[in-house]
């Protein structure tokens, strides 16, 4: 046994130590076996579909573009007059430390933006029309 002092939270302790050698450990061991697993046969391998292709916003009826998702607008591109081309970005809406785009999903003219910058937004909602 070796005797030691220890300080903790300020505290000083007189403890006392076994040394233990390397190959010497306390206690009782035990030998054991495990049953052999066998690898099951390889199932076949199907070939991977596609992933579908990004799409832009949906638009809702009478052209609408509602919110992908839940988040804040942090920035308006397009204001009511501007022609749009299909995929040109309208805003941009953070979620979770994350920005998304919403692009544009037809060609037109802007006829209302119906969020600012700093609104909060809920899935679905509409963000801007076309005229």
């Amino acid at each position: 046994m070796k005797k030691m002092r220890v300080t903790v939270n300020g505290v000083c302790y007189e403890v006392e130590v076994e040394m233990v050698e390397d190959d010497e450990q306390p206690g009782t061991s035990y030998a054991t076996t495990s049953p052999q697993a066998h690898p099951a046969a390889p199932s076949p391998a199907r070939p991977m579909p596609a992933p579908p292709p990004p799409r832009p916003a949906a638009a809702g009826s009478a052209g609408v573009v509602d919110s992908p998702i839940a988040g804040i607008v942090v920035e308006v591109k397009v204001k009511p007059g501007d022609t749009v081309t299909r995929n040109q970005p309208l805003l941009i809406i953070e979620a979770m430390k994350m920005n998304t785009g919403v692009n544009s999903p037809m060609e037109g003219r802007i006829a209302q933006v119906m969020v600012k910058a700093g609104d909060n937004v809920v899935q679905g909602q509409p963000l801007v029309k076309f005229g």
